[in-house]
């Protein structure tokens, strides 16, 4: 047993690395960068109160940035060459990147190298929740920053066209439960917009929606209409962060198909039922799934690099 230990340790020191920092958890800068999640705050504040449609874009970001990569939750998106993983078709829309550089200037002027993009990102959604009166949780940091991105790594995101049966399977690949599907799939869509060419998609193909909302789905996406017209994905607030969205998922007035489709399963059915009428339950399990996809195949420790600048390796 002594033996192992002395090799484990010896391994993180091969590597220039304090054991005991090769995880995730809250608070890990508070010697390196003391004010680094102050500073990334100030930024996210500054840019939502700018544009309050930042915050969901920012919610978005950390969604496909940690649920896509196969090379980790390594900020890989963020990397910017042809035939990265922002050009992979299920990234389409997917923004935020000038905000999270924004922020990672902001921390790079005051601790040079030692905060991740990844963390940036992680961070920035959590702040822009908070920010659009939604929870404000712990996150857990010292993710390092990958050098690759590729986009054939984003090939398997859950997609606005996809059947209850596939959206489960693909957050079920995850190690995500269907509990984690509402949250982080229709519970993410109380705030921000949906373009004409998502809702369309929907609209093209007898969609599980009440017909008076289809008809005033088509009237605002008509055939051959601009595809890049936006409507808010939470009809009765896009701004802020309550349980609206349930409730309009409940009263077939979804506005695209994957959150309609939510209303199809018994599971999942039961699951958007009880968060319609509970703000505090949603608000606590949000949290956690939150926290829950941050910590999927993350880089640690001797994996990957502290980017000075999130859109190119070092």
């Amino acid at each position: 047993m002594k033996m192992m230990i002395t090799f484990v340790i010896s391994y993180f020191m091969l590597l220039n690395l304090n054991p005991l920092e090769a995880q995730l958890s809250v608070g890990f800068y508070a010697d390196k960068c003391p004010t680094a999640e102050s500073v990334v705050r100030a930024v996210i504040r500054n840019k939502v109160t700018t544009d309050p449609l930042n915050a969901a874009v920012l919610l978005r970001l950390q969604f496909f940035i940690f649920f896509s990569d196969l090379q980790g939750c390594d900020g890989s998106i963020l990397l910017r060459h042809n035939a990265d993983e922002s050009a992979a078709p299920g990234n389409a829309g997917v923004g935020g990147f000038s905000v999270i550089e924004d922020a990672k200037a902001a921390v790079e002027k005051i601790c040079p190298g030692v905060v991740s993009c990844a963390d940036i990102v992680a961070l920035a959604a959590r702040d822009a929740v908070s920010l659009s009166n939604g929870p404000f949780f712990e996150v857990p940091t010292g993710r390092r920053d990958g050098r690759v991105s590729r986009a054939e790594d984003a090939a398997n995101l859950p997609d606005s066209e996809d059947s209850i049966e596939i959206l489960k399977s693909k957050f079920g690949e995850k190690g995500l439960t269907e509990k984690d599907l509402v949250l982080l799939s229709a519970g993410a869509h109380t705030i921000g917009q949906a373009a004409c060419f998502f809702v369309n998609q929907m609209l093209d193909s007898a969609p599980p929606i009440s017909p008076e909302f289809f008809g005033n789905l088509r009237s605002r996406c008509p055939e051959g209409g601009d595809v890049n017209v936006k409507l808010p994905l939470d009809w009765d607030g896009e701004l802020l962060f309550d349980t609206h969205i349930f409730t309009n998922i409940k009263s077939g007035r979804a506005v695209i198909s994957s959150d309609a489709v939510l209303y199809q399963d018994p599971a999942t059915k039961k699951l958007i039922d009880a968060y319609a009428t509970n703000s505090s339950a949603f608000a606590a399990d949000f949290a956690g799934a939150m926290v829950k996809l941050g910590r999927l195949n993350v880089k640690l420790g001797g994996e990957g690099e502290v980017r000075r600048f999130c859109n190119i390796p070092n």
